[in-house]
């Protein structure tokens, strides 16, 4: 016997996961977890998610829970789950910018604000980090307006560009925009001895390190999954700084229990390559060139809120991401950094009053479509139906 759970996929920019409404769903988190996670079909220790609607890759592994805001502030109160695929895990700390991107066409849709032509502005509450991000929804006859011509790297076609302003993103889970004090670090890293670094907390806790470090040239794709020496110290300085900034108590924890974050990206001054679709990307066409890590592998594309933190700390000076950047990139009101699938663009407002900064708001563009509606299937036994 199976349980029917409402549901609606949808993708939100380069990242898809099921949406429900909150009151469709336990409200034990006990009881909650344990029914997505049957959903996605984790844990698989092959990493197939074969049992389950996960895509076996983070970025398809996870999950959006919406509601109504009691406040008047906002619209709706969205909570993002990253789901683990080889672990009984749902990691509730962070946020997930481009699934993000799907809330404001979810909660038109739904009913949940009202449908203004030809733009909805729907404010919503990021549960996870206690933030705004206000999201400029097109809309056509009351529904989400899908159709249009903005692309972004890393989805084929185009659609209408919703715009999303994360307004004051910085100290999203550790309530500092430098969690350490400090704009840069060198922190002691097992095996590795001192890695400098910068850590910044905007819209989730990111980790920038240059690609020097790695004896990388920033331009790689295939080898970063390939090479496991290079995933290793990834994840051993992700694992450090965790400890450092109070996400886990231990390296052991943080590798265990605090998959999603922080997040890590190794940058380097711009450079040309050719993206995973084999497109060129020339020197001239980006300011800085990342690679970012998503639930230990390398992302395809790069995370919308690592780009927010990136954007933020190349407009301050001392970050290890602004001594890569040149005179001129520093100046522009929007940044392109470079990634695997191609290119994303990031405004970024940032002032400094006496010495300190404030990260005021984030502005980029994503796409987003519904994809399919229905019900998700979970067998009885992942449910505790006194706890719905």
């Amino acid at each position: 016997m199976q349980n029917r759970i409402p549901a609606v996929l949808m993708r939100g920019g380069t990242s898809k996961g099921l949406f429900f409404h909150a009151n469709h769903l336990p409200s034990d988190p006990g009881a909650r977890d344990a029914m997505l996670l049957a959903a996605y079909g984790s844990p698989d220790p092959n990493r197939r998610q074969i049992d389950g609607v996960g895509g076996a890759v983070s970025t398809t592994s996870k999950v959006a829970i919406i509601s109504p805001s009691a406040s008047p502030d906002y619209d709706v109160v969205y909570n993002f789950g990253q789901v683990s695929i080889d672990r009984p895990l749902v990691d509730f700390k962070g946020n997930c910018g481009n699934i993000s991107s799907a809330v404001g066409p979810f909660a038109v849709d739904e009913g949940l604000v009202a449908a203004t032509e030809p733009i909805t502005r729907v404010r919503i509450h990021q549960i996870n980090t206690d933030k705004l991000i206000v999201a400029e929804v097109p809309v056509k006859d009351g529904r989400f307006d899908e159709a249009g011509d903005y692309e972004i790297s890393g989805v084929p076609g185009s659609g209408s560009k919703i715009i999303l302003r994360f307004s004051d993103p910085g100290g999203s889970l550790t309530g500092k925009l430098f969690p350490t004090g400090n704009v840069k670090d060198n922190l002691d890293v097992p095996e590795m001895g001192r890695v400098q670094l910068t850590v910044i907390d905007a819209a989730n806790p990111v980790i920038l390190v240059s690609g020097d470090v790695l004896d990388l040239e920033g331009t790689e794709i295939e080898r970063i999954d390939n090479d496991k020496t290079i995933k290793g110290k990834l994840e051993r300085i992700r694992c450090a700084v965790a400890v450092e900034i109070g996400l886990a108590e231990t390296i052991e924890e943080a590798t265990q229990r605090s998959q999603a974050v922080p997040k890590i990206a190794f940058v380097s001054a711009p450079k040309s390559y050719r993206t995973l679709g084999g497109t060129a990307v020339d020197v001239g066409q980006v300011d800085l060139v990342a690679r970012m890590m998503s639930m230990g592998t390398l992302h395809k594309s790069f995370a919308v809120s690592g780009a927010v933190a990136t954007a933020g700390a190349a407009r301050i000076p001392g970050t290890v991401l602004h001594d890569l950047m040149s005179p001129e990139a520093r100046k522009k009101e929007i940044m392109r950094l470079g990634h695997p699938g191609g290119i994303i663009e990031v405004g970024a407002v940032v002032e400094e009053i006496k010495g300190n900064f404030n990260y005021k708001e984030a502005i980029l563009g994503r796409t987003a479509r519904r994809l399919m509606e229905g019900y998700v299937l979970v067998p009885q036994k992942y449910v505790n139906r006194d706890s719905r």
